[in-house]
């Protein structure tokens, strides 16, 4: 979220070249899967998303709507906060059982060691967007 909010608006639009996310279009990449991945144990979307689980048509139909710097802020801490209580409403005890996700089968645990995976895979992208454009992380 500090990443996102130094950025500044103007920053948004850009992108390293033709064909390749947009610093806002990646961010509201990461709210749209900050709502998918949670799906995978059964915790579904705000209705408000438009997001289907089993239709990853919706989640793309989100991230493309366009939206100003600050209200993609905004979608990505409501999107974090679904995100931390369907991390923190899973139990210890249910870390082994069996989910399916995008057609494969996993634990749970292992759903939530890919979401997590995939959050530092775009944190990465969006540090280097940032410094591409001499915005330099806040926690650096």
């Amino acid at each position: 979220m500090g990443l996102a909010k130094a950025i500044p608006a103007d920053k948004y639009q850009w992108r390293p070249a033709e064909g390749v996310r947009s610093v806002g279009e990646v961010m509201m990449h990461v709210a749209a899967d900050n709502y998918l991945m949670p799906g995978g144990v059964g915790v579904q979307p705000p209705v408000g998303t438009g997001i289907k689980v089993a239709d990853y048509k919706t989640v793309q139909a989100y991230e493309s709507r366009k939206a100003s710097r600050d209200e993609i802020i905004a979608d990505l801490e409501v999107s974090f906060a679904h995100l931390r209580k369907a991390l923190e409403g899973s139990s210890a005890a249910r870390m082994g059982d069996s989910v399916t996700f995008f057609g494969q089968q996993m634990t749970v645990q292992k759903l939530w060691v890919l979401t997590v995976t995939h959050l530092h895979e775009h944190l990465g992208q969006s540090i280097a967007y940032a410094r591409a454009n001499g915005v330099k992380p806040p926690w650096s």
